[in-house]
């Protein structure tokens, strides 16, 4: 079995084509899953999908087949063509994969590092695919291992103190150019989802009154309680009048389609700031004179100084990360061997018994000496596999010792697809979901 991540991120897929490849809706997502895994080289996967990336992850028979069976989905679903496809992924296999997504999970790979959302994103996207049934053992014991890495790495360094978001960082931008005075403004949030809930925040945290906006009246309203007085609801049908009234806009909606456009606004003679922090973009392509638009791409470069401050944190954390995923190997091929080991030793005790049977049967031993002739037997056997299996167990804990152990799978014919692992666990290796 190997490991893959294909990525479509921030980093070397433009804006544009990441937005043709978002999902829709979580049904949208288990279809995709649902095709992936129908292929017979593909075991597991789930996918991760947020404003900064796409992230496919799977256990696989075939990394290269799995790698043009994503491009080629990806291709159809979105209509991106398949070699720009080709050209915008990040593909990542077997110890390359899991350093990777170790790396996404405890941020140390988002476009702002130390931000405190990816971590909750990637469980959330395991546990979809998992309840779906494209997701299960082979990848749980990855999300077990990301998660204690992020969680270490949150301990260890100060990479998540006073943690950053897209959100914190569009606002901050605002507070720039606006001379580092938002008090008494009014700012226009649209979306009640998380980055409109942060993005309200830290600009209520600013001294701005907000005016937030969404589908549904309900849940704007159990947001802007739970914000503080300074936050005013409305429906989305009032959208135009924030619009060309106030100065600052922030949107956040998970629309597959733009909800502003060119017609629903007037040319004015004020300076207006909108922040589009949305994949697919809320804000129609347009220019107007007194207005700046930024987008998600654009806030890379805005964020680059507080990257920049984490660098030494995140040297600290890469370390952690390397570590982590040597322990995960190294466990890996632990649990390569001992379902072989146990395996030989069953097929030892069947044929004590299976001979032990035969020869009372036929008078070579008599009935009365059985339980001596077995217990005999078996401390043979015990005697002569006591070397190899240490030796089995050493050759485990070296990277090509995997190669030896699967030929001895084949030579004794041990199938251990269907082995529960959990039983040669360890007991703190034991977060993650069950399965």
């Amino acid at each position: 079995m190997y490991y893959q991540v294909v990525s479509f991120n921030y980093k070397k897929c433009d804006l544009p084509v990441r937005e043709k490849l978002a999902f829709k809706d979580d049904k949208a997502k288990k279809a995709m899953l649902d095709r992936l895994v129908g292929f017979d080289f593909v075991f597991e996967a789930f996918i991760v999908s947020t404003c900064n990336r796409i992230e496919i992850v799977a256990a696989t028979r075939d990394n290269f087949a799995t790698f043009h069976a994503v491009l080629g989905l990806f291709s159809q679903s979105s209509g991106v063509n398949f070699y720009d496809l080709e050209a915008s992924a990040q593909r990542v296999d077997d110890e390359e994969a899991i350093r990777h997504l170790f790396s996404v999970v405890s941020s140390l790979d988002s476009l702002v590092i130390g931000e405190s959302q990816i971590t909750g994103q990637v469980k959330d996207a395991f546990r979809l695919s998992y309840e779906n049934g494209t997701a299960g053992r082979k990848l749980n014991r990855i999300i077990s291992y990301a998660v204690k890495c992020a969680a270490e790495i949150r301990n260890a360094t100060q990479i998540s103190k006073n943690p950053i978001s897209i959100a914190s960082v569009a606002v901050s931008q605002a507070a720039q150019i606006m001379g580092d005075n938002l008090a008494g403004m009014t700012a226009v949030v649209v979306g009640a989802g998380d980055m409109g809930k942060l993005a309200a925040k830290h600009l209520l945290r600013a001294g701005c009154d907000v005016v937030l906006l969404g589908r549904d009246t309900q849940k704007v309203q159990l947001v802007a309680d739970e914000l503080g007085e300074n936050v005013k609801v409305d429906a989305m049908e009032n959208l135009s009048k924030y619009l060309n009234r106030y100065r600052l806009l922030f949107t956040a909606t998970s629309s597959s389609e733009p909800i502003i456009t060119r017609e629903m606004v007037e040319e004015r003679d004020l300076k207006r700031l909108w922040f589009d922090m949305a994949i697919p973009r809320d804000i129609e392509d347009f220019a107007i004179e007194q207005m700046q638009i930024f987008r998600i791409d654009d806030l890379k470069d805005i964020s680059a100084d507080n990257h920049a401050l984490r660098q030494e944190q995140a040297l600290k954390a890469s370390d952690i990360v390397d570590r982590y995923k040597e322990e995960f190997f190294q466990w890996l091929r632990t649990l390569s061997v001992e379902p072989v080991v146990k395996g030989m030793r069953m097929q030892v005790d069947q044929a004590i018994e299976l001979e032990l049977c035969r020869a009372i049967k036929k008078g070579f031993v008599p009935a009365d000496s059985e339980e001596n002739m077995r217990k005999m037997a078996e401390q043979m056997f015990n005697r002569f596999l006591h070397a190899p299996t240490i030796r089995m167990r050493e050759s485990s804990r070296e990277k090509n010792g995997v190669t030896g152990i699967d030929a001895l799978k084949n030579i004794f014919d041990i199938d251990t697809a269907n082995v529960n692992f959990k039983q040669y666990k360890k007991e703190h290796h034991k977060k993650g979901y069950s399965s």
